[in-house]
């Protein structure tokens, strides 16, 4: 039972940083039928930023831990969706009427760039973030001892995913996403200014994915300039397996692809973990091509 429960917290934290960057693919996909490649590298400019935050400008010494996360996670998403505005006017919104495949070719582009630059600004080897910064609490669960930051991950991740359902299906700036993701010419007869819902969701998709890496570093120590290929892999399939373009989809294929992988690498191999994965992806789409929860965007944003 010990094991098992372990598992089950991993498998939900990791699934929950699965989820938060899978929902920054499948809104942009959602308004522009586009897949942001390098939406992985902007979750990795986030890890970074919160890296130098807590270490570089040693903001847990000025203001003690909880007051230097909070200020660390504020400065991490809004950094994180300036870059995402700037990704968009720079890389995608020359080439909006373009033909796709340039589009892919420039988010492909903007992938290399972005790596590349973490590697120069911050160096080639491993960054880790403050060992000391969070004490190694545990909570009971069934009578076994969990790390705390593991349920802090998968409890603020789904925070943070139910408040960004509440935001497109009660919100004005909602309602404008699920019109643009409908039909963007039909919006724009009805008053609504397109370039600034994609421009929101360009931000909206970074800053998520900035949270995720601070999640990422906290929770595992050690970041590098390259895991943004791994986790948004991980991320992109995530999406794809919920459904893409569906928000509740990306959150359930995130939670399960965490704990495919938590459980597989458990009972299995941890050899074998992302080939279960994928195995389980697989599987899914040959019965339900498209997902788990199917619904299009437009009707279920």
């Amino acid at each position: 039972m010990e094991f098992f429960i372990q598992q089950l917290t991993n498998g939900l934290a990791v699934g929950g940083i699965y989820a938060l960057i899978a929902l920054g693919y499948t809104m942009v996909y959602g308004v522009l039928k586009l897949i942001n490649f390098a939406h992985g590298d902007l979750f990795t400019l986030g890890a970074y930023l919160g890296f130098t935050s807590l270490v570089s400008l040693g903001l847990a010494d000025q203001l003690g831990v909880g007051a230097a996360l909070a200020l660390c996670v504020l400065l991490v998403m809004g950094l994180s969706a300036l870059a995402g505005h700037v990704l968009e006017r720079a890389a995608y919104r020359p080439l909006r009427k373009s033909g796709r495949l340039s589009a892919v070719v420039s988010a492909l582009g903007a992938s290399i760039f972005i790596q590349n630059a973490i590697m120069l600004l911050w160096g080639a080897r491993d960054r880790a973030y403050p060992a000391d910064l969070l004490p190694p609490m545990t909570v009971s669960i069934a009578g076994q001892p969990v790390p705390l930051i593991r349920l802090v991950v998968f409890a603020v991740s789904l925070l943070v995913m139910v408040g960004l359902y509440v935001f497109i299906n009660r919100t004005r700036m909602g309602m404008a996403i699920r019109a643009a993701a409908i039909d963007q010419g039909a919006a724009k007869l009805m008053g609504i200014d397109v370039r600034r819902v994609v421009a929101v969701v360009f931000m909206i998709g970074p800053a998520l994915g900035g949270l995720a890496g601070i999640m990422v570093g906290l929770s595992y120590g050690q970041i590098n300039f390259t895991m943004g290929q791994l986790y948004g892999l991980k991320a992109f399939t995530a999406a794809i397996l919920g459904g893409i373009g569906n928000i509740p989809g990306a959150m359930l294929g995130g939670l399960l692809l965490g704990l495919v992988e938590a459980f597989g690498a458990a009972y299995v191999s941890v050899a074998w973990k992302d080939a279960l994965a994928f195995f389980v992806l697989i599987l899914i789409l040959v019965v339900r091509p498209t997902g788990l929860l199917p619904e299009r965007v437009a009707e279920k944003l």
